[in-house]
């Protein structure tokens, strides 16, 4: 099991403050990672006290990831009070429901910046300092629409889509180097951006219809993944988009 050990790593975790992102970053510090929380507004404060309680490291980072002019900020401060960067889950993500005649360029231009151009900017910080040390893990959060089409989310579909093929991208240009980049596509989860689907009963029983495990997915489903992919258990493993979906897709 000692290929699963992450003693002495450091990961940064976007998107920790609630839902999948919190169940990670907590997933790799029973793991025995130090954690750096990325959020936007909302607090990790509860997430760095359980992680020290586990007698492991941890800072909260307070940043709007959509912004570009604030990410080095991320890994500069993760290497100044954490001392490296050996591990980068690219999690956060929004999602605007519109259909795509009526969806706004706003709103396009906002998803795409958090959900695409921060993990691309994100990725590039963070691997520099891995390629310097020859050794890294960067995972990917992509999802089914990394896969189909939707309805009514043109610009999440979109940022999804682009984050597997990155995944791809970068992998095949940092494997020789040591690094490992990854995706979780996680299924249908019970989180905040899946609210409107499970409120909807024509939607929701058609889903769960379609999922084998008879369930939606919780964060906890992706703890294990994230483990997997952060440890030299995956040292052979680039880029693979992960379908974490109770068997969405081979339906």
């Amino acid at each position: 099991m000692s290929l699963f050990d992450l003693t002495g790593k450091t990961a940064i975790v976007t998107g920790a403050g609630r839902g999948l992102g919190e169940a990670i970053a907590l997933g790799l510090a029973k793991a025995g990672a130090d954690v750096a929380l990325v959020t936007n507004r909302t607090p990790a404060d509860r997430s760095a006290e359980a992680i020290r309680a586990l007698g492991r490291k941890a800072i909260t980072i307070q940043a709007d990831i959509g912004d570009r002019s604030k990410l080095a900020g991320i890994t500069e401060r993760t290497v100044d009070e954490l001392g490296r960067i050996d591990i980068l889950v690219n999690n956060a993500g929004i999602i605007r429901r519109t259909p795509a005649a009526e969806h706004s360029y706003e709103d396009w231009q906002e998803v795409l910046d958090v959900n695409l151009n921060s993990v691309f900017v994100l990725s590039q910080l963070a691997g520099k300092h891995m390629i310097e040390r020859g050794s890294g893990k960067i995972i990917n959060v992509a999802s089914m629409l990394s896969f189909q089409g939707g309805i009514t989310v043109p610009g999440y579909t979109s940022s999804k889509h682009a984050v597997a093929g990155l995944t791809k991208a970068l992998a095949n240009e940092w494997a020789s180097k040591g690094l490992q980049v990854n995706a979780i596509a996680p299924g249908y989860m019970s989180t905040d951006n899946t609210e409107a689907l499970r409120e909807d009963p024509v939607r929701s029983t058609q889903i769960l219809q379609r999922i084998p495990a008879g369930r939606w997915g919780t964060s906890e489903d992706l703890v294990g993944p994230a483990v997997f992919l952060a440890s030299s258990a995956s040292d052979y493993m680039n880029g693979h988009i992960m379908a974490v979906d109770g068997g969405w897709l081979v339906r």
